[in-house]
């Protein structure tokens, strides 16, 4: 299936979208303010040991401790796999101990950690407390896999190396001297972080993971990829050369969008993150689906709405619940929601469209990169499944708790909307050939843009030479806003 990248880099905001077949699939974010951290590698300090949780948390740094499970503690070679030593054997308040970040934090709790380090290159992710060379399930090929993985074998033996090593599926059809290179560099950025260890303070970063943009193109399979286009003349250029030392076959592929619209107006990403922020999404045959996330977990209520169908109920029911799954597998996607997930599906009598309804689920997941485990249909219509949750979901970045309700809904945080009013400012500037412009916004973003947001304010008035002024309206709610040429 083609698809096509857009990159939007706004000040202090960098938004990656992912399309296939002209419709938006995943979108990623990042802030400069809140910076991914998963990935990232700390000298940790530990600050508390729970034996009844067989757990420890660990200062790295952030907002809020992190946490360490003792299942994800390394094991030490020799060790019995059946017998897992008690957390006070394994860690003491005051100590400092090598982690890092395997998913972010998650609304009111830390960061999880682990000690089992991995780090990735292009190919290939090493594993310094390991020893296999593992190659990824998404290789189905069964002569690639075992070429590749006695190849990996060969060169760790051949270069002395240690450590584990796995195959990704963009390696599928390197040859040896691309692994090669591959191990080399791994090896020659473990070093470098074992060294920055020694000098480090506890609670300090030792190595953090690429930025979104560079980062996307790492780890982009290849295949389907037609274009990748950016609105920054900046970071394309940065884009281009990191493509042409580590991605030499998407070098041809990135382009500088000099547009007249704003990049995520291009097949309306725009608008389906806007609609990816409601709960109930439309079915083309008449249909819906409403999504409501809760810390818990995630429901999903499938109903035929206005669809009444052609033939008999029965039919209608299947079609319906056949379109739905397709809808699912995307707004998980699309949304990034995560943990336990319950899907009612629309009540079916007989067994042969429950087991198309769940095949179908299935089959539209698999091209979902996140792992996803579906059990089958319950006795009370309802599919249980999980998909592997590592980052905060699409609505818990851009919105927060709603101040009007006590936290029943959600609105778009004072920063979204700045970023909205940038965004706006960069419009406009292009629509009309004024000397200034009038931001009318809620107190708490005006706020905002002259505090923590005015350099990037700053830099934004100087980019568009305009002449921003700013003016606070107590009426407005914190999501209004309007810009005025002036």
């Amino acid at each position: 299936m083609s698809a096509e990248i857009l990159v939007n880099v706004a000040p202090g905001e960098t938004r990656v979208a992912q399309v296939e077949a002209g419709v938006l699939q995943e979108i990623h974010l990042q802030r400069d303010s809140r910076g991914g951290v998963a990935g990232n590698i700390y000298l940790g300090r530990v600050q508390r040991v729970l034996p009844g949780m067989q757990a420890a948390f660990v200062e790295i740094g952030l907002d809020r401790t992190a946490f360490l499970h003792a299942a994800d503690i390394v094991r030490q070679r020799g060790e019995e796999d059946d017998i897992r030593p008690d957390i006070q054997h394994l860690l003491s308040a005051g100590e400092s101990v090598l982690v890092q970040v395997a998913k972010e934090p998650l609304g009111s709790k830390g960061a999880r950690l682990t000690t089992d380090l991995s780090i990735p290159s292009r190919y290939l992710v090493l594993m310094p407390h390991g020893d296999q060379a593992a190659v990824s399930t998404r290789i189905e090929d069964e002569t690639e896999r075992e070429r590749l993985r006695a190849a990996v074998a060969s060169l760790k033996s051949e270069l002395g190396l240690r450590g584990g090593f796995i195959v990704r599926t963009v390696a599928e059809g390197a040859d040896a001297d691309a692994l090669a290179a591959d191990m080399r560099f791994l090896d020659r950025l473990w070093r470098s972080i074992r060294e920055q260890v020694m000098h480090a303070a506890p609670g300090s970063l030792v190595h953090g993971d690429l930025p979104l943009v560079t980062r996307m193109l790492r780890d982009m399979v290849l295949s389907g990829i037609e274009r990748v286009r950016i609105d920054d003349d900046r970071a394309c250029r940065e884009m281009a050369d990191f493509a042409r030392r580590f991605v030499p076959e998407l070098a041809g592929r990135i382009e500088h969008y000099r547009g007249d619209g704003p990049i995520f107006d291009l097949f309306g990403v725009e608008d389906e993150i806007e609609r990816a922020l409601q709960p109930s999404v439309p079915l083309k045959s008449g249909g819906s689906i409403v999504i409501e996330q809760t810390e818990a977990m995630t429901t999903i209520d499938v109903n035929t709405a206005g669809y009444v169908g052609t033939r008999n109920l029965g039919e209608t029911i299947l079609k319906t619940n056949l379109e739905a799954a397709q809808t699912i597998a995307r707004q998980l996607r699309l949304r990034n929601l995560g943990g336990i997930i319950i899907v009612d599906f629309i009540d079916m009598s007989e067994t042969s469209h429950r087991e198309q309804v769940l095949r179908a689920l299935e089959r539209a997941l698999e091209r979902d990169p996140a792992k996803s485990m579906i059990s089958q249909i319950s006795p009370l219509g309802l599919v249980e499944m999980t998909r592997k949750r590592t980052r905060e979901s699409l609505e818990h970045v851009l919105c927060e708790p709603c101040p009007a309700c006590s936290g029943r809904g959600s609105v778009k945080s004072v920063e979204t909307v700045c970023h909205e009013i940038f965004r706006e400012i960069l419009r406009s500037a292009r629509q009309f050939d004024t000397d200034g412009m009038l931001v009318l916004a809620n107190p708490d973003v005006v706020a905002m843009l002259l505090d923590e947001q005015a350099g990037a304010l700053g830099d934004l008035a100087e980019s568009v030479a305009r002449r921003v002024r700013l003016q606070a309206e107590s009426l407005y709610l914190q999501e209004q806003f309007d810009v005025v040429p002036t």
